[in-house]
């Protein structure tokens, strides 16, 4: 069984042979700020990484990987679409697992729906049917999200939710939560189609990820963040209450659980679920010059935790919440995007 502990994986016995484990794996979308991470993980793990991008050319948008330790002598970034059938082909063939990390992110548009469901759905799958042609594949790692399960009416707030629960399709669509429709419905179709193709797949299902950012160009996860540090309460209001992950635990969860042979199916990658009050109190007593909102306004949403025992299981332990918004303020100060001084 996996021992982690923190900011290192230390294995009491491997599973698979050294030759299998630090072979050749695929990263999709590995420019953003989750891919980037594990990017770096892997490479730090001692894999070679082919990561797909929309443009290799762009030297200023992946310099922060060619900076990577290793990058220089184990990285590739090759070009893929998620809408082109057969673009990961190149990527992924010789691959011995594949990481697809990439998803769409939703922007003003008069049409959301169409914007972010169908890259989502059938860009997934265009990465399987790669997969698929793929003889060397072992095993593929799939970023989901915490909200393909706890976007539902109907739980008992007393009972933790679990990987068995899955998002209503109904409530996503009655509500227009498209993020969490898109994640679900992506998720369920990837199942669909590995299950019927005989691909090994394992889901990583984050909570709300917080951490530094390595891209200088910050995303709309880590805007929010910025945001929220600096007084802005709009993005954050409507959590309610949220789950948070420290970006390098989601990074070394989907390594575990690719490494693991016996881990399978889902795993709920959370380290803490608070209110937006609890989460204030907490920013504010922490970083007491920065303009963090005192109080949100108290919004009706049911009460909920996660049980995330699968990955404690195999020897996962997260960091807190303290080490999540002291590695990410860091990095905001550091990158330019905030002052500490500035209050």
């Amino acid at each position: 069984m996996a021992t982690i502990y923190r900011g290192s994986i230390a294995w009491r016995k491997p599973n698979w042979s050294m030759d299998q484990v630090k072979g050749r794996v695929c990263v999709t979308g590995a420019s953003g700020y989750l891919a980037s991470w594990l990017v770096k993980r892997l490479l730090l793990s001692g894999y070679h990484v082919t990561g797909t991008v929309r443009d290799p050319e762009n030297e200023k948008k992946l310099a922060h990987l060619w900076r990577l330790e290793g990058a220089k002598e184990r990285l590739r970034l090759v070009k893929a679409d998620l809408m082109v059938e057969g673009s990961f082909d190149d990527a992924i063939m010789e691959c011995s697992g594949v990481f697809h990390t990439a998803s769409p992110v939703l922007k003003p548009s008069s049409d959301p729906k169409a914007e972010i469901l169908e890259p989502a759905v059938e860009g997934t799958l265009n990465v399987l049917r790669s997969c698929k042609r793929n003889p060397s594949l072992k095993r593929v790692i799939l970023t989901s999200s915490s909200s393909t399960v706890r976007a539902r009416d109907d739980f008992d707030p007393n009972i933790p939710l679990d990987e068995s629960s899955w998002s209503s399709v109904e409530l996503c669509e009655r509500l227009q939560i498209w993020y969490s429709l898109s994640k679900t419905l992506a998720e369920k179709a990837a199942w669909e189609f590995c299950n019927g193709n005989g691909i090994d797949l394992v889901t990583v299902l984050p909570s709300f990820v917080i951490g530094p950012s390595l891209p200088p160009d910050l995303c709309s996860t880590a805007s929010d963040v910025l945001g929220l540090l600096t007084g802005e309460m709009e993005k954050f209001q409507w959590h309610g209450r949220m789950g948070y992950v420290h970006i390098d635990d989601v990074a070394l969860c989907h390594i575990l659980v690719y490494e693991h042979e016996s881990a399978g199916g889902r795993y709920l990658c959370s380290s803490i679920v608070l209110d937006n009050n609890e989460l204030a109190s907490f920013l504010s007593q922490r970083y007491p010059s920065l303009s963090v909102p005192k109080r949100f306004e108290q919004l009706k949403r049911p009460n909920y935790e996660f049980n995330t025992s699968r990955l404690k299981k195999l020897g996962f332990q997260f960091k807190s919440i303290q080490e999540m918004f002291d590695d990410c303020v860091a990095s905001l100060v550091e990158q330019g995007h905030l002052s500490l001084h500035s209050a």
